[in-house]
Formats: structure tokens, C-alpha cells, sequence
């Protein structure tokens, strides 16, 4: 019951826009459309600034990953090592 409230309300306020925009002046309607730009542009910019640092901590991350592998590695190479070379002295 409550979904459809809403969502009835929300479309007598988009009729209410529609009217409203239909009625007004071209200069009242260029300043909208101006709004509209300005606040697609600003998305836009903050999506990207988004997916920028988005794809700059995941970089981060899989350097630190491969930093870890590494070490991972080595450590396992030492300690096979210390193990053959005790092996030897058995």
C-alpha cells in the first residue's frame, strides 16, 4: 500500500514538472536546461574522480599483493634451503 502511495506521488510530481516546465518561458526553460547540464557535468566529473581513485587503490593493492608474493617466495625459498642443508648434516 505504501509502494504505491509513492509511487503515485512521485508521478503527480512528475506532472506537475511537466506542466509546470511546459509553461514557462524559453529564457525560464534555457535556465533549467542550463541546471540540468551543470548537474549531469558535476556527476559526471565525481563518477570519474571516482573511478579514478577507485582504479588507483586497486593498482596499490595488487602492487602490495605481488610485493607479498614475493616475500612469500623468498621466505619459502629459505627455508627449503635451511632444510636441504640441514637434510645434509643428518
Amino acid at each position: 500500500m505504501k509502494k504505491s502511495r509513492g509511487l503515485l506521488a512521485l508521478l503527480g510530481l512528475g506532472a506537475f514538472a511537466f506542466w509546470k516546465y511546459k509553461n514557462m518561458s524559453p529564457d525560464e526553460k534555457d535556465k533549467v536546461k542550463g541546471k540540468i547540464n551543470e548537474a549531469k557535468r558535476k556527476f559526471s566529473d565525481a563518477t570519474s574522480d571516482l573511478k579514478d581513485s577507485l582504479d588507483n587503490k586497486i593498482s596499490q593493492a595488487k602492487a602490495e599483493l605481488n610485493d607479498l608474493k614475493d616475500q612469500a617466495r623468498k621466505e619459502a625459498e629459505n627455508v627449503a634451503e635451511n632444510v636441504a642443508e640441514e637434510a645434509k648434516n643428518i
